[in-house]
């Protein structure tokens, strides 16, 4: 195997056309919207999230994230300097808009519905699927709220991120923050000469190939792979051959998630939580799996 050639291929991004098919995607999402009455008035935003929002999507990872954030309202949580106040203290009063969770839910499902079919809409824990047709991709598309993290007040005035809420079918709810990763992965991306997004695509191709070879059991989530090579010093990167950069990669995750390792201070691209505390889908073993599998697969020493 040609590993120095595979990784170039599987880094690359996606083909004009497909980057055509998200977008026209998301259009008819929006379209949809739009275009059911129960929602003419309503604050809400559209928006791409995910690996196609952020370029690291490889080719033919073809399910596109898109949001949809009401706005009338927002949830909020005080934290750090703010732990022991009061929302009183920093201005805030609780909202007095009617309109439920549960209704703005049905009114994005019945308006898919409408605009796709009850065939190309089905729903799962946090999101409404909609069946990919010839000239479009298929979509998850996510309910969620505004949501404000207060971390601080400074000179009398609150300091907060701006985020989502998602809240899952099954109970409780994910806060999320899709501009500050945008821009993290961004700046990354352009102090590693844009190696960053060339290596999370070629790891996440990477992985597949091992669980289809059967060296791993399962493929851990796309958002975590993204993470990972995040948290790789930029100076392991833009070396001559790829391989090497993968190399450094490889290496940094593996050392990090040893027993004797730094992976509890690691961070999401946000920048705002930790990689490897609270309730997470994965743990460091799988990760640290993930990393000696790849490594051997590689044929490295």
């Amino acid at each position: 195997m040609d590993w120095e050639k595979w990784l170039r291929d599987s880094s690359s991004p996606p083909s004009d056309s497909e980057d055509e098919r998200r977008d026209r995607t998301e259009g008819q999402v929006k379209d949809a919207l739009r275009a059911y009455g129960p929602l003419e008035g309503r604050s809400y935003a559209v928006y791409t999230k995910g690996s196609y929002a952020n370029n690291t999507n490889v080719r033919l990872n073809y399910d596109v994230d898109i949001a949809v954030e009401y706005r009338g309202f927002f949830y909020c949580d005080l934290m750090f300097d703010l732990k022991d106040s009061k929302k009183a203290d920093i201005g805030l009063v609780d909202s007095t808009d009617p309109y439920t969770r549960a209704e703005f839910k049905f009114d994005i499902k019945a308006a898919l519905t409408e605009a796709f079919g009850s065939s190309a809409v089905s729903q799962g824990d946090i999101a409404y699927r909609v069946r990919e047709k010839k000239t479009t991709l298929p979509a998850d598309v996510v309910p969620c709220w505004e949501y404000r993290r207060y971390d601080r007040v400074v000179n009398g005035a609150p300091v907060f991120q701006e985020g989502s809420r998602v809240y899952r079918g099954s109970g409780g709810h994910t806060d999320n923050y899709p501009a500050q990763q945008k821009t993290n992965g961004t700046g990354k991306n352009v102090r590693t000469g844009m190696r960053y997004k060339y290596m999370v695509r070629a790891l996440k191709r990477l992985q597949t190939k091992l669980v289809v070879d059967g060296d791993l059991t399962a493929e851990l989530p796309s958002y975590l792979i993204e993470c990972l090579v995040y948290n790789v010093p930029d100076s392991s990167f833009g070396n001559s051959e790829y391989l090497a950069d993968m190399r450094n990669v490889l290496a940094r995750i593996f050392n990090a998630t040893l027993a004797s390792g730094d992976s509890e201070e690691w961070e999401e691209v946000n920048g705002l939580k930790y990689l490897f505390r609270g309730s997470n889908s994965w743990s460091v073993s799988q990760v640290h799996e993930l990393a000696d599998a790849a490594w051997d697969k590689l044929g490295l020493e």
